[in-house]
């Protein structure tokens, strides 16, 4: 059996750690409930939104030759602003497939028109501004900048985002994901960008909660009554 001034020593260790990582066992405790127990499909908005809309057909668009440009084509997209057709050549210009005009960007009220072919007739708008720039802890992070966010008059503090470039629609944002990111931070422990699984940190905890486990496994097993009957029966 291990001797008491080495028990005494497990005991000590796995008490001392048992509180320095207490709360954050319970922060992935808390986070993993609330991940298992949510629809995902709410999280990211699903509910806000129409079905996805089809593309509207477009006819005597131009050729490509025709365009206000002298770049190769690489890529192309048509894309639907506000009714109207537009090429978006090589993920970087806007250009009308029938004007052939170059665009630069689109406006708040073409935005709102964006936004209204994916989101519920029934949600009322009730700001439109511009964002240039984020953090990496912004709800909008990661996404295309500079984009318009459209604020909607709801409890859950609704926004969507429509990217000013190419007018695609982004994405959408709640009071339900943002408790899902703040908690997904918790449970990453990446409190700089919140996506990272590799963080030094998460790793250093992972192995002292380890530890943690094991010490007590291991104080079970020379405290405990039957198997110290065990041995002096052996």
């Amino acid at each position: 059996m291990v001797n008491r001034k080495t028990a005494k020593w497990i005991r000590k260790a796995h008490r001392y750690l048992g509180i320095f990582l207490g709360i954050q066992f319970l922060m992935w405790t808390i986070s993993g409930m609330y991940f298992s127990w949510t629809d995902i499909d709410e999280i990211h908005g699903d509910h806000f939104k129409k079905s996805a809309p089809l593309q509207t057909s477009f006819n005597d668009l131009l050729g490509t030759s025709q365009l206000a440009s002298k770049e190769s084509v690489q890529s192309m997209e048509l894309l639907e602003i506000a009714n109207e057709p537009y090429y978006w050549i090589n993920e970087a210009q806007l250009y009308n497939a029938r004007t052939g005009q170059r665009k630069n960007g689109i406006s708040k009220e073409e935005a709102q028109e964006v936004a209204s072919r994916y989101m519920l007739n029934d949600l009322e708008i009730v700001k439109i501004q511009l964002v240039d720039s984020v953090g990496p802890h912004h709800e909008y992070r990661g996404r295309p900048l500079p984009a318009y966010e459209i604020s909607y008059e709801t409890p859950q503090n609704l926004k969507a985002y429509v990217a000013v470039e190419n007018g695609a629609f982004q994405t959408v944002r709640h009071r339900d994901w943002r408790w899902f990111d703040f908690l997904w931070m918790t449970h990453t422990m990446d409190y700089q960008g919140r996506d990272n699984f590799n963080t030094l940190l998460l790793r250093a905890f992972s192995l002292l909660g380890l530890i943690t486990v094991l010490s007590g496994f291991v104080l079970w097993y020379i405290s405990s009554p039957s198997i110290r009957k065990l041995k002096k029966i052996k």
